[in-house]
């Protein structure tokens, strides 16, 4: 893992989330299937970045391999509004207590 990886991966995200609106709302998991498939993955990846940080503490480790996964979580985030922009679904957006229920 080098930072060209961080890198790449970095401009992906800019890539793809340019495609989508700007966030205003605390976004939920959810929408079709493949959006929350991706949303499943991106809570493994950051399970996967905490044991990274943990064994960091333990064992000498090159920091791009947790910003890596960091960023990972990230565009998993953004694909999977992708997948729900795609397939015409709207993101499902987080309301308080008493508020309107969500989509």
């Amino acid at each position: 893992m080098t930072e060209a990886h961080v890198a790449s991966l970095e401009a992906r995200i800019e890539q793809f989330n340019a495609e989508l609106a700007p966030l205003r709302d605390f976004i939920l998991p959810g929408g079709t299937r493949g959006a929350a498939l991706a949303h499943v993955a991106r809570t493994v990846c950051r399970r996967a970045e905490r044991s990274v940080v943990a064994l960091g503490r333990a064992e000498s480790l090159a920091d791009p391999c947790r910003v890596y996964l960091n960023r990972l979580s990230d565009f998993l985030f953004i694909v999977a509004r992708l997948i729900n922009a795609a397939s015409g679904r709207s993101d499902t957006l987080w309301q308080p207590r008493g508020g309107p229920a969500a989509e």
